[in-house]
């Protein structure tokens, strides 16, 4: 046996055991860090076993592209719908324009006028046609449109020739003509 051997078979010296103590506590302080060294490494371990791939999603389809064709009809058919509702809204304000100005007082009495007119020319080309002294045949301008009459005293012709030259032939019977 070596000295040192035989010299630690008797009772330790002071500073032997203030040795000891310290290397003890070295163990103690070693084991502590180890110990926490290892719950960190199993904390990050743990997480990053549990961790997901980050990744980033549109909510909008126009650019995740689930569902684009849907939302690009919805866009379409609300654009549509909000250019039928104005065109829609500038047809009615025309009409209703266009009835206002035909609705007007003016344009009532014309329209009158020209109706008891058209009832006088009527009511003359009647009684030059069926009167006391009724004539063969006639012509009357109106408007630029030429209504001619003749009567072969069984027929009555009446061809009325448009501006733009279409031509209207009505045949009345005189015989069966009675009220």
């Amino acid at each position: 046996m070596t000295k040192e051997k035989i010299k630690k078979r008797g009772r330790p010296s002071k500073a032997d055991l203030k040795r000891r103590r310290r290397d003890a506590n070295k163990d103690i302080v070693i084991m502590w860090v180890a110990f926490v060294g290892v719950i960190l490494f199993l904390a990050v371990v743990t997480q990053h076993l549990m961790a997901d791939q980050i990744t980033h999603k549109f909510k909008s389809p126009s650019f995740n592209g689930v569902a684009t064709s849907s939302h690009y009809l919805t866009i379409e058919n609300q654009e549509f719908n909000r250019r039928k509702v104005i065109k829609d809204e500038i047809k009615a304000a025309v009409e209703e324009a266009k009835r206002d100005k035909e609705n007007s007082t003016v344009q009532r009495f014309i329209r009158n006028f020209e109706s008891r007119v058209y009832a006088e020319l009527s009511r003359q080309l009647i009684a030059n046609l069926f009167g006391e002294t009724p004539s063969d045949s006639g012509v009357i301008s109106l408007e630029g449109n030429t209504i001619a009459y003749s009567s072969d005293g069984e027929y009555l012709t009446l061809t009325i020739t448009e501006q733009d030259g279409t031509i209207t032939t009505i045949v009345i019977p005189i015989g069966s003509f009675t009220f």
